[in-house]
């Protein structure tokens, strides 16, 4: 079997991820789960930087909704993100899978702050690195964090796992007769306006030739099919 065509990627993870039948709060048997796909990417080799939402646990807009702070309703989520990173790293730990977390917010007696040549050097050594907090501020979405951690360490890849398999022209469980995309240019993704990534992210990984690639994290093989460079989900890039 051929190796990696991506050396070092970032995953995107939303919180929903993690969440039971409920939708809501961390299922252990969901985060073993999650972890479960990671590792055998972790096995070809491959550095790994991921990058978890809060939605299981917290969102934004229903503060917003209730009259909160814009900043205050988005800090807390980024504690939430920090949450989610612990409970993924205790799974992937007792999967075998070296990890460590580092967070935009310092919080030194649970986590390493975020240093990017830190981080570099844990991913050199073959350690998987979550990134918590976000960015570290308000009105910035993880997937914005996720473009932005991908940039600062030379990633050559952004993987945004969802539960889709890939982009659609409309929400496919809306319309069963939605085109799904094979390939955008990151400029097509913008203009389109696809729900999966905002646009600040897409155009930060356009901005720094960054290819995304959309696919469902729950596939078979569907994390190590996009590393190895076959074609899965939709791909996003020049």
């Amino acid at each position: 079997m051929a190796g990696p065509q991506y050396r070092r990627v970032v995953v995107k993870i939303g919180g929903e991820s993690l969440a039971g039948p409920r939708g809501f709060g961390i299922d252990p048997h969901r985060v073993d789960a999650v972890a479960a796909r990671i590792a055998p990417l972790h096995a070809l080799e491959v550095e790994i930087g991921i990058v978890i939402g809060a939605g299981n646990l917290w969102r934004g807009r229903d503060g917003l909704a209730h009259g909160m702070d814009r900043a205050t309703a988005d800090q807390m989520g980024m504690l939430a993100t920090v949450m989610n990173a612990l409970a993924l790293t205790d799974a992937l730990e007792r999967q075998g899978v070296a990890t460590r977390v580092q967070t935009a917010i310092e919080m030194r007696a649970i986590a390493e702050p975020y240093i990017r040549l830190r981080a570099i050097r844990h991913l050199e050594k073959g350690r998987v690195v979550i990134f918590g907090a976000g960015t570290g501020n308000p009105y910035f979405t993880t997937d914005t964090a996720a473009a932005l951690r991908a940039a600062e360490i030379g990633a050559a890849l952004l993987i945004k796992a969802t539960k889709v398999d890939g982009v659609y022209s409309e929400d496919p469980q809306q319309n069963p007769e939605a085109r799904r995309f094979e390939r955008l240019t990151h400029l097509e993704a913008i203009n389109l306006r696809v729900g999966v990534m905002d646009s600040t992210a897409i155009t930060l990984c356009m901005d720094n030739d960054l290819p995304i690639i959309v696919l469902n994290m729950w596939e078979s093989n569907s994390l190590e099919r996009a590393v190895l460079g076959e074609t899965v989900g939709t791909l996003i890039g020049r």
